[in-house]
């Protein structure tokens, strides 16, 4: 049995930019929200250091910190956060329900706010330096690499939109492939090719990301599976273009999914299951959104899904 259970007017899944501002949005609107802040709490801001392309910041703002002041504005107006993460949910009856570890939530709607994690190597090295030279954003980040060698790792559209993006920074960009053959489209692959600026190191692995202790990403160790050869490529970025996996698998069987596991919305921010829309939950940020994936496009759903929370709980009486 639950230890505890509660009733909600709205419940926000997610504590990252699309989360907090619909906790603003809603908490504005006295909705009381409660934001159950998730495995990574902040999103993906929250590893991200000097961010300078989210408006009203001339000088920029470092991601935990423009997090952070989400979080103060958000409680201000009555937002509830709570260091929690879901364990389970149901969306086939209203009010739904939501599974907190032992306690049970009762919610009239729902803001799924979950983010999409990105791909990474699972190196120690490569964590460490996350910030410092490693990044798996390159509209983000790419200013940072103007005027030096970097690298991309991987193999499909994702790495070649990247390589192709961050030519307009780097003086060189070395393509690093796992395997002899691409998963990129014939088009995306044959623009990095002609592409002067980019050059590809097929059948190899990064082994080690360098310059932990400086906290400042002097190179890669490298291993051709082929060859058997071991050497260091000497970058001042990496970028991962391996992709990212949407924080849905919960809802798999309740809410329209893409082969990618994306949470599917019409207008924006509306969710659905077997192509029809679930009155009082909405979906909003990266757990939708696999083309754009930037804070502000995030924040921007968020408010959609809040305000539209607002108008559906006044129809219903609320």
């Amino acid at each position: 049995m639950s230890d505890q259970i509660e009733i909600r007017d709205t419940v926000i899944l997610g504590s990252g930019c699309a989360g907090l501002t619909a906790a603003i949005y809603a908490a504005r609107s006295n909705l009381k929200p409660l934001v159950l802040e998730g495995h990574e709490p902040g999103g993906q801001l929250s590893i991200t250091t000097l961010v300078e392309n989210f408006p009203g910041w001339p000088d920029g703002v470092q991601g935990p910190e423009l997090i952070e002041n989400m979080k103060k504005q958000a409680t201000r107006f009555g937002a509830e956060l709570r260091m929690a993460h879901l364990s389970t949910v149901d969306l086939t009856t209203t009010p739904f329900t939501l599974g907190i570890g032992k306690d049970t939530i009762h919610t009239r709607s729902l803001i799924i706010a979950s983010g999409a994690s990105a791909r990474w190597l699972g190196l120690p090295s490569e964590q460490a330096l996350i910030g410092f030279g490693v990044s798996s954003c390159a509209t983000c980040d790419g200013f940072f690499a103007s005027g030096k060698e970097i690298a991309v790792i991987g193999g499909g559209d994702s790495a070649m939109e990247e390589a192709l993006f961050l030519t307009r920074f780097a003086t060189k960009v070395t393509l690093i492939n796992r395997s002899e053959n691409f998963r990129a489209s014939r088009i995306m692959l044959e623009r990095a090719v002609a592409h002067p600026q980019i050059e590809f190191l097929h059948n190899t692995l990064v082994e080690e990301v360098l310059g932990v202790e400086e906290k400042d990403l002097k190179g890669l160790k490298l291993f051709n599976k082929k060859t058997g050869e071991r050497w260091t490529l000497p970058v001042s970025f990496m970028f991962l273009g391996i992709g990212h996996i949407p924080n849905a698998r919960m809802f798999e069987g309740q809410l329209d999914l893409d082969a990618d596991g994306y949470i599917k919305t019409q207008e924006n921010v509306f969710v659905s299951m077997m192509g029809q829309r679930i009155p009082g939950v909405y979906a909003c940020g990266d757990v939708q959104d696999r083309r754009y994936r930037q804070a502000i496009t995030a924040a921007g759903t968020g408010c959609m899904a809040a305000l539209e929370v607002e108008k559906y709980l006044e129809e219903q009486g609320r």
